[in-house]
């Protein structure tokens, strides 16, 4: 039926559990208790949609795709770099397409549609939010290093290394040149 919206309630609440899902590659940077894939997905989301209103792009539908971009981690767990050398499996595309399963069409296929054109890396959208991803992992990084924890130098060298767009390089740029407080410094009025 098309108006039947349990298989919908179904995946609202699966999505909740990306609110407790870690980040698990900063395990091995020593991070205790690293930010949740939700919490990435979020800022991640934020960051794409800047990286594509600088670029050109449509900044909703880029944000729209980062929203979207590890909602299969639901079912897979957030699978480092590492893993992902021994895990191939798990597709997104096969796996989304089992997650919206019983949903309205309308809804399953524009899931399907974000997610496939999120993972083919092409449209100027898709860029900027796959940039976003890798931008938002770095400036996690800096904040963690900001913590204490050196190893986190390996994620913030690796994304930044990844980033393709020109906003997003020197976005980065910006980020590294700046401590993760000088935001709060320079509201308040403080002098550096």
């Amino acid at each position: 039926m098309a108006d039947d919206l349990s298989a919908v309630a179904h995946f609202l609440y699966e999505a909740g559990t990306l609110k407790h899902a870690r980040r698990t590659g900063w395990w091995m940077a020593g991070v205790r208790d690293p930010e949740s894939v939700a919490e990435h997905a979020w800022r991640t989301a934020l960051i794409a949609s800047i990286i594509a209103k600088l670029e050109g792009a449509d900044p909703a539908r880029s944000s729209f795709l980062a929203v979207w971009h590890d909602t299969q981690e639901t079912r897979t767990g957030d699978v480092n770099y590492l893993g992902k050398k021994y895990s191939t499996e798990a597709d997104p595309q096969s796996v989304t397409a089992d997650q919206t399963v019983g949903m309205p069409e309308v809804l399953a296929a524009a899931v399907r549609e974000l997610v496939a054109e999120y993972e083919a890396k092409e449209s100027p959208e898709a860029i900027c939010a796959r940039d976003a991803d890798k931008l938002e992992c770095m400036l996690q990084g800096i904040e963690y290093k900001a913590q204490g924890y050196e190893n986190a130098q390996r994620w913030i060298d690796n994304s930044k290394g990844r980033i393709v767009t020109d906003t997003g390089r020197r976005l980065a740029e910006e980020l590294l040149n700046q401590g993760s407080l000088d935001w709060l410094r320079e509201a308040l009025g403080e002098k550096g």
